[in-house]
């Protein structure tokens, strides 16, 4: 479910203000760039903030209970129908047609545990090909598909230390130079549950992930080491300048065999500006790496860059450019959003896995805009009128990698319109496209609401190579959330 979360490092400080990028703990929906900021305290990590970034699309409007309730304990309920076609494209396979059955049972006691269950069942109503079950088989046919079932679940509710599980759908790793934007549920036919899990002992904050809690697959952890701390003592504003060792390894056992792969990288940030006042603050950040492939001589790659933020009530503003040096085979950000496509068959002339394929020598420049705006407050997480979420990376070889997301909240919020999409490979032979859209609209007090959506897909078949297709679904829900 979430997404966990998105592109800052741990020493994201905002006048005094810890940013550790971490999962939501309060969100329905997989998740974008949600952030909870720590404010400490003359002695130790005070009241917690939240300034998040909402999830894909669907807001969460379960209302939490206050401290006057007679218990913490609240629930939501929900049932979607819908009916959810797959189409083939370039006569690569037999349209098909579903009827999409997705149960939800929500249960929330706020600082101490979300729990949210429940998976779409598809129902094979035509394109039955001989033999095929009732069921969709590729859902359900292997031991991390099991996964989905969890739609979220978090424990404990201080941050920075707490477990998170569901899905992720826009995850990085604390500096991102690693793993940035990725997408564990890329592959259509794959749907792991991932886990995040943070912890704080100063002067170290470490945050470990891995990206199918049921395979062998994505494992990795950052290890942020406070060096003011370190040298001349605990400070009132930690994590001022810091030094962090990141490594992520696959095993490729899960959602299709791949080709292993590691790679680690070192980081060092300090906060260059950092301002504060009643309705928000400002920072600047200077970051520098280097990082390689552990056993692979020659692969290494080098990268400097700025991070800046602005926040009020109202709007999180976060912007970050670097300047990237690949040799080798490394590249920054190689566990991002098109990976669990790209470890079966990178885009390009060159078809082959990501761990094996060539990646030419060069130089790239990297931005990267998320933007939350909401005309009340953002204070209330799944409310957001106006959500921008956007990475580019363009190589000086000619090669661009694009994806990003646009989310708003509409006529008093009856409407949340959603769409996003990757360009992996753009101005190169073999450029990947993969696009999507949707729509919800409440109506009868909002118990009541019509859901539609659409878009591209890429399935990994069984020699190696990926098959276009298309889906489309429309439907109705209903829920106890307003």
């Amino acid at each position: 479910m979430c997404t966990c979360r998105s592109w800052a490092i741990v020493a994201v400080l905002l006048s005094g203000v810890v940013r550790a990028e971490v999962p939501p703990e309060y969100k329905g929906i997989p998740g974008l760039d949600e952030s909870i900021l720590l404010e400490p305290g003359a002695d130790e990590l005070g009241a917690e903030e939240v300034a998040g970034d909402e999830g894909n699309g669907a807001e969460s409007d379960l209302p939490l209970p206050t401290s006057n309730s007679p218990s913490r304990w609240s629930n939501r309920l929900s049932l979607e129908t819908t009916t959810w076609a797959l189409l083939s494209r370039r006569g690569a396979g037999t349209d098909e047609g579903y009827l999409e059955v997705h149960p939800r049972l929500e249960v929330v006691n706020p600082g101490l545990l979300q729990l949210e269950l429940g998976a779409p069942v598809r129902l094979r109503m035509w394109g039955a090909k001989e033999g095929a079950s009732l069921v969709r088989k590729e859902d359900w046919d292997e031991l991390s598909d099991l996964g989905q079932v969890v739609q979220m679940l978090t424990l404990g509710g201080d941050a920075p230390n707490f477990v998170w599980v569901g899905a992720l759908e826009s995850y990085t790793l604390l500096s991102g130079h690693l793993v940035r934007r990725y997408n564990n549920r890329g592959n259509p036919d794959y749907h792991p549950a991932g886990a995040v899990v943070t912890g704080m002992l100063r002067p170290l904050y470490v945050e470990a992930f891995a990206s199918d809690v049921l395979g062998a697959r994505l494992l990795g952890a950052e290890v942020v080491l406070d060096m003011q701390h370190l040298l001349v003592g605990r400070q009132p504003y930690p994590m001022q300048y810091t030094l962090a060792l990141s490594a992520v390894h696959d095993w490729g056992k899960a959602g299709g065999t791949s080709e292993p792969m590691t790679l680690a990288h070192l980081d060092g940030t300090a906060i260059l500006v950092r301002r504060r006042n009643p309705e928000g603050g400002f920072e600047l950040q200077a970051n520098a790496g280097w990082g390689g492939r552990p056993g692979a001589g020659g692969a290494w790659g080098a990268v400097a860059g700025l991070g800046a933020e602005y926040l009020t009530s109202r709007m999180d503003l976060r912007a970050r450019l670097e300047g990237r040096l690949q040799r080798g085979g490394f590249r920054q950000g190689a566990f991002g959003p098109d990976y669990e496509l790209a470890r079966f068959q990178v885009a390009g002339p060159t078809a082959m896995p990501q761990a094996d394929a060539p990646f030419p020598d060069g130089c790239s420049a990297y931005g990267e805009v998320i933007l939350s705006w909401d005309a009340e407050s953002l204070s209330v997480l799944g409310q957001r009128h106006f959500r921008l979420s956007m990475g580019t990376e363009a190589f000086t070889w000619g090669r661009v990698d694009v994806d990003g997301r646009l989310e708003t909240q509409l006529f008093h919020r009856n409407l949340s319109v959603g769409v996003g999409g990757v360009a992996v490979g753009a101005g190169q032979p073999g450029a990947r496209y993969v696009a999507s859209a949707q729509a919800r609209w409440r109506f009868l007090g909002g118990k009541l609401y019509a859901v539609g959506q659409g878009g591209t897909l890429l399935f990994p078949t069984a020699e190696g190579t990926l098959r276009p297709g298309a889906f489309a679904s429309v439907g109705l829900g209903v829920d106890n959330a307003r």
